[in-house]
């Protein structure tokens, strides 16, 4: 995995079927988009032309974001530490988060249908500053598990009140 942080343990990447998850998202909720474009057609004062604007529009964004899906999700990754966790992720912005593990109040592992249905979870971290919350979205439900259960043993041994 392309990073621009280094680690010495490396990181791990999430698992590519986050792709088909977000994409399965973008899909659903461009039910509305095209729900609006019919509108334009159907509505006798909407000139022509403004439709087909929204069509293609709706179109551009649409495959933008398909592909924007794909890089997103393979920037995302994790890496254990022999204090903390650290949690990269974005393409233009990109954003490290490292989470003592003495500072880790919560381990949680949560799935919504598509992610169960894809095989798919996130871990997600809370600190007692909220700002330093961070989560790991696409992870196997075993290797979620066990990464909860290491993150969960190691802020134990640090007096981090899990």
């Amino acid at each position: 995995m392309e990073s621009a942080f280094t680690c010495e343990e490396g990181w791990s990447p999430v698992s590519p079927r986050l792709i088909s998850a977000r994409r399965i998202t973008l899909v659903l909720c461009y039910v509305l988009v095209v729900a609006g474009v019919v509108v334009l057609f159907v509505v006798p004062d909407v000139p022509r032309w403004v439709a087909y604007a929204a069509v293609g529009i709706a179109a551009a964004v649409l495959i933008w974001m398909w592909w924007l899906i794909g890089r997103r999700v393979r920037s995302f990754g994790y890496a254990e530490r022999g204090d903390d966790l650290l949690v990269t992720s974005g393409i233009l912005f990109r954003r490290l988060v490292i989470v003592p593990y003495g500072r880790m109040q919560l381990v949680d592992v949560k799935a919504g249908p598509i992610d169960r249905w894809l095989g798919i979870t996130t871990v997600q971290l809370h600190t007692a500053a909220a700002t330093t919350d961070a989560s790991i979205p696409g992870l196997v439900p075993e290797d979620a598990v066990a990464l909860r259960d290491r993150l969960a043993r190691r802020g134990e041994e640090r007096s981090a009140g899990l």
